[in-house]
């Protein structure tokens, strides 16, 4: 786990996937451990045979499930102890006589005059998630998801094939220390996948950043095909949630 130093470093950094202020570059994974996870992910779609295809989870088996993940996050967590919040306006007023120093730290805290009132939360807003394929470019769905969606697949791939989920987000009134996200995978109520990252520590700025998460493959074969649930999450350092979004998206058959 990342832990970065409040105040004295600030901007985007990452372990697996790529991000920018307004655009950013694909990232992926080796081939071998590509079909390496392809190939547990099989197998762990072969034991929901008999499982009707589709069948959404049961809300209270879902929520039992949430509870165990956060659980074992907590136990991996548990070992670190991040520093103290320090407000942006305390950050530059600690050299408020430096005026080279105090026009350094802003332009390296990209800060807002809006974001020098005191607050010590940091806050992220996601403003969409896109999904990356080969197959038809680029899908884009604005956050919070509209009610009319909720409960259509968010998202249609075949079997098989290549893909990135890509966030857009903005950061306010603080530094937002070490935020990782997990993306978790069920298929008629098995957890069949889960993948988690770390994307780094952002600073407040006008513009927008975007991070694109490492590929994924989808599987293939006869028990892959049909409708998923998933729940993306992001938190930080200090164990907030910035965003907890639950979506279903459906895999079909390849074309041949």
């Amino acid at each position: 786990m990342e832990g970065g130093k409040r105040g004295e470093e600030a901007g985007p950094s990452s372990t697996g996937g790529s991000s920018s202020s307004s655009s950013s570059a694909c990232g992926g994974v080796g081939g071998d451990q590509r079909q390496e996870k392809q190939k547990e992910m099989n197998e762990k779609l072969s034991e929901v045979r008999g499982v009707v295809e589709g069948d959404e989870v049961e809300e209270e088996e879902e929520e039992d499930r949430d509870d165990d993940d956060d659980t074992k996050d907590d136990e991996v967590d548990a070992g670190f102890v991040p520093g103290p919040l320090v407000s942006l306006k305390e950050q530059i007023e600690k050299d408020k006589d430096d005026d080279s120093l105090r026009r350094w730290k802003e332009k390296l805290l990209g800060c807002l005059e809006s974001d020098l009132n005191g607050q010590m939360e940091p806050e992220v807003k996601f403003h969409s998630i896109g999904i990356i394929s080969d197959e038809f470019g680029e899908i884009t769905t604005p956050l919070p998801v509209d009610e009319n969606q909720r409960g259509h697949a968010l998202f249609t791939l075949r079997e098989g094939s290549h893909y990135r989920l890509k966030l857009s987000f903005s950061v306010q009134h603080n530094i937002v220390s070490g935020l990782r996200y997990s993306n978790t995978v069920w298929k008629g109520g098995l957890q069949v996948d889960q993948s988690k990252g770390m994307l780094g520590t952002f600073a407040p700025q006008r513009e927008s950043y975007v991070y694109t998460l490492d590929e994924e493959t989808t599987p293939s074969g006869a028990l892959a095909r049909g409708t998923y649930m998933a729940r993306l999450k992001f938190e930080d350092d200090d164990n907030r949630c910035h965003l907890e979004l639950k979506y279903s998206f459906e895999i079909k058959k390849a074309a041949r």
